[in-house]
């Protein structure tokens, strides 16, 4: 019978361990790393990881991900198995934020919060339901880690700049949060309730009326969450192709040059002709500064006047 994979991805690294590859106390390859290097799956690769935590020879280390705990013959001992009563939420939660934050929202599984914490795989289940849970306990979380001043700053602009640059933070801290789903479909969680009384507050003097406040509020929400959905992306894109964003740049050369040679896009060739001479960097902090100001621009143009 065909071993399967993850268990030939787990003894592949407990062999990189006994050879010196992988040093006691040296970050171990993430998930995405490891699903890229042997065409597999995240899920399995998180799988084979999971192995290893489960026999003590990884270990989770706070803020820094997954770490090799010993070299041969030396393992951390691994937390018992079923004792339930030593997790709590809070912990779980924590668990799981830095799976998300290191190596995204699709690696995570409840299988993989237990092997981090070195429980039973159906420990967690004792005190969230299923993931789905999970990933609204800790989208709670996350948004409830900055806050407002009790006095707000001094006109309607002031306070939704504010507002915008305190949520961009939180999405770059935790670049899955943009992910979670449509601004159709909000989850009403208090942390994030917030946030928008914050936004809504800054609109509200204009006297709008219901629909327009909305309108207006998911307007803006929408420009935050729509630049920051770039930054899991980007983490996915390196972690499925193992190519940074300059070689993947590199790779498209011969079309672009088919493109800027066709004579067909004018602008646009020009634009890039002069991009390559003189070099840029496409900084999406820089990106948000730029339609935090333009939108706040337009909605001066729009409301000012009433």
């Amino acid at each position: 019978m065909t071993e399967p994979r993850y268990l030939a991805i787990a003894a592949e690294l407990r062999r990189r361990i006994s050879a010196g590859e992988l040093v006691p106390g040296a970050k171990a390859p993430s998930t995405r790393g490891l699903a890229a290097e042997h065409g597999v799956a995240t899920a399995t690769a998180a799988k084979a990881l999971g192995v290893l935590v489960q026999e003590g020879v990884l270990h989770a280390e706070p803020r820094s991900g997954t770490v090799v705990a010993g070299g041969p013959g030396v393992k951390r001992k691994p937390a018992p198995r079923g004792r339930s009563e030593e997790l709590t939420r809070g912990r779980i939660v924590r668990a799981a934020l830095e799976i998300a934050d290191h190596e995204g929202l699709a690696v995570l599984s409840m299988r993989g919060v237990a092997a981090r914490l070195g429980v039973a795989p159906m420990s967690p289940y004792r005190h969230v339901a299923s993931k789905d849970e999970l990933v609204v306990l800790m989208a709670d979380a996350v948004y409830g880690e900055r806050g407002y001043p009790a006095q707000p700053p001094s006109g309607w602009r002031s306070r939704l700049e504010l507002g915008g640059r305190t949520l961009w933070s939180l999405y770059r801290r935790h670049p899955w949060l943009a992910q979670l789903g449509p601004v159709n479909r909000p989850l009403p969680l208090p942390n994030l309730a917030v946030h928008a009384e914050w936004a809504l507050s800054a609109l509200d003097e204009f006297g709008l009326d219901a629909a327009e406040l909305c309108d207006l509020h998911v307007l803006f929400f929408s420009f935050v969450q729509g630049i920051a959905v770039h930054l899991e992306r980007e983490q996915q894109a390196l972690g499925s192709s193992g190519l940074s964003e300059d070689d993947w740049m590199a790779n498209q050369e011969p079309a672009l040059a088919a493109i800027v040679g066709s004579g067909r896009h004018p602008v646009f060739a020009r634009m890039l002709t002069t991009l390559s001479a003189e070099g840029y960097d496409l900084v999406l902090d820089k990106v948000f500064e730029l339609g935090l100001c333009s939108l706040l621009d337009g909605l001066a143009l729009r409301l000012e006047g009433r």
